[in-house]
């Protein structure tokens, strides 16, 4: 396995990748705008220098796909708000913890005035609490595209099947399908030419399901492994792709991804979860038929219904393009506030906070712009 990592990050192997690219993309006869939907791809372009490497060749814009990104402000006001509660123990995962609600308090500060907010990294964690502490409340707040919504499921299904009475599930899960179909239908025309699909999402959800939207819209799709030479090589994918007027969807992840993805995760996804009929996105407002909620049969899960908050108002910060960044329309160096007042330190939006963040790619690999 080592020597197999290796082999993607060889160095003359990349070298050659790239002058091939450059040399496709000259007989193109002009520059090709790739959309990353993946977080995880951005910082894997930032850091390896991948932009650089084919400045004026491949004009990177950087998608919706991380996950903390896209949460909504009035998402954190409801986990803030849930936080609060008598004799509740509040479960997160640590990225969300530092994400500012409308009056800059975070759940971070919350947890420093006495507030009980556990850090978890597996929602299992949040059952062992619930088993350990019977007469408090546990609640999870949980996150994520399809990648992790199975995990959310099972600890679900698990805590029927252990008839836990005091841990409820805060749903966020949001689907990859729908927000980028809604990229591409909104008004703000971006000029993407051609997207590198998510890779860990995909294991999930397969390649099938992107077939509509690379034929509806006549956008190329290539799914993308996380080493340099898994997305060197995507691109040079959709490049063949362009050059020969096509608009398929490839698999280049092809160790870990299936046409028909993981049946057993999406089984197990259908049981328990619905789609809702809207919910909201950062930067996007609400998206119709873009999240899962938990449905009916195991609605004593289920926070929302359970505790029953409502979120009126929120005020985001005017100087924050978080929004625009998330949707493609801005990059980091963009923003007044990057790398100034804005900093991994002191973080103003989501998009510095996550380890998927944009800005906290650009300000970890981008130094020399500040």
């Amino acid at each position: 396995m080592e020597n197999l990592l290796k082999n993607f990050k060889d160095p003359q192997r990349i070298t050659n990748l790239v002058r091939i690219i450059k040399s496709e993309i000259e007989k193109y006869g002009k520059p090709i705008n790739i959309m990353e939907f993946c977080g995880g791809h951005t910082h894997v372009i930032l850091r390896n220098g991948i932009d650089e490497l084919l400045k004026d060749y491949i004009n990177f814009i950087h998608g919706p796909g991380c996950p903390v990104c896209v949460i909504a402000l009035e998402r954190i006001e409801l986990a803030l708000e849930l936080a609060k509660l008598p004799n509740v123990i509040f479960c997160v995962y640590g990225d969300l913890l530092r994400i500012p609600g409308s009056d800059g308090k975070n759940l971070l500060k919350l947890r420093a005035e006495g507030y009980k907010i556990k850090t978890i990294s597996s929602c299992l964690e949040a059952l062992n609490i619930s088993l350990k502490n019977p007469n408090k409340k546990i609640i999870f707040f949980a996150i994520g595209f399809e990648t992790t919504s199975p995990h959310t499921a099972v600890l679900i299904k698990q805590a029927q099947m252990l008839n836990i009475k005091n841990l409820y599930v805060v749903s966020n899960h949001v689907l990859a399908l729908r927000v980028l179909e809604y990229l591409l239908q909104s008004d703000e025309k971006l000029p993407i030419d051609a997207f590198i699909g998510p890779g860990h999402v995909s294991t999930i959800i397969g390649s099938n399901p992107y077939k509509t939207i690379a034929e509806k819209y006549q956008k190329p799709i290539v799914i993308a492994g996380f080493e340099p030479l898994d997305v060197l090589q995507s691109v040079y994918m959709l490049v063949k792709q362009k050059l020969e007027n096509r608009c398929d969807v490839e698999i280049q992840y092809t160790r870990a991804v299936l046409p028909e993805g993981n049946l057993k995760a999406k089984k197990i996804l259908n049981e328990v979860f619905t789609i809702r009929e809207s919910f909201p996105w950062r930067g996007f407002g609400k998206i119709p038929f873009s999240a899962y909620e938990i449905n009916s049969k195991y609605s004593q899960f289920d926070a929302e219904k359970i505790f029953d908050i409502k979120i009126s108002k929120t005020k985001e910060n005017p100087l924050c393009i978080c929004g625009k960044i998330i949707k493609g329309l801005k990059n980091p160096l963009d923003c007044k506030l990057f790398g100034k007042i804005c900093n991994p330190q002191n973080p103003i939006g989501p998009c510095m906070v996550s380890s998927e963040g944009a800005c906290l790619a650009y300000y970890k690999y981008k130094n020399k712009f500040l």
